[in-house]
Order: C-alpha cells, then structure tokens, then sequence
C-alpha cells in the first residue's frame, strides 16, 4: 500500500518560513519523480515544485522560484519543501505527489497523492 504523509504545515507570519515533508512508504522511493503542489480555497491545484529521481533536475513554478527549495532524502524515502519569506498568498493546502515519470510539472502526472497540510500565512 502506498503513502505519502505530509507534516511540517501551520501558521505563520508574514516573511517567515516553514519546512513541509513528505514520508514515502510502499513504492521504490528512489524510481519516482516528487512533486509539491498546492490548492487555495476555491482554486484548482497547482504545482510549485519537483525533483527528479536521483535529487538532480528540479522545476519550480515561476511564483516561488527564489523563495522556495525542493529537496529529497533517498535513504529516508522523504521529499522536502523549504519556504523562506512567506507571503499571504502562499496560504493553502500543500500536497506531495509521486510520479514514475523522471521529472513532473503537472497534476495530471502523479499517480499518488499525499492527504495535504495546510499552511496559513497571515499578514
């Protein structure tokens, strides 16, 4: 049975950070392209970032290029988002996404999903 468990989420104030994580369990971790995305109240799901199998090539969604950084741990089967300078805007309900695919930019290509935390930023 494959999960994703993410932690790491809250609130926080304007300009802060946080570090979101993302457990990997029953799937060959190091095979599969991780993605984060996020969801606002009455938005769709969009991405903000991915690392590809190995941690070499990632993408960021031009929003959060600076400000955030993806990272992974192949031993830990773990995916990490690091957000500095938080901004209101940043406030939503942030998914991992595990795709087989070498690298991910889209919804439509993760085939698992993690149940979401919520990071609220408050001005």
């Amino acid at each position: 049975q494959v999960q994703l468990v993410e932690s790491g989420g809250g609130l926080v104030q304007a300009g802060g950070s946080l570090r979101l994580s993302c457990a990997v369990s029953g799937l060959t971790f190091s095979r599969y392209a991780m993605g984060w995305f996020r969801q606002a109240p009455g938005k769709n799901r969009e991405f903000v970032a991915a690392i590809s199998w190995g941690g070499g090539p990632t993408a960021y969604a031009d929003s959060v290029k600076g400000q955030f950084t993806i990272s992974r741990d192949n031993a830990k089967n773990t995916v990490y988002l690091q957000m500095n300078n938080l901004k209101p805007e940043d406030t939503a309900v942030y998914y991992c996404g595990a795709s087989p695919r070498f690298q991910v930019i889209a919804t439509t290509q993760i085939d698992y999903w993690g149940q979401g935390t919520q990071v609220t930023v408050s001005s």
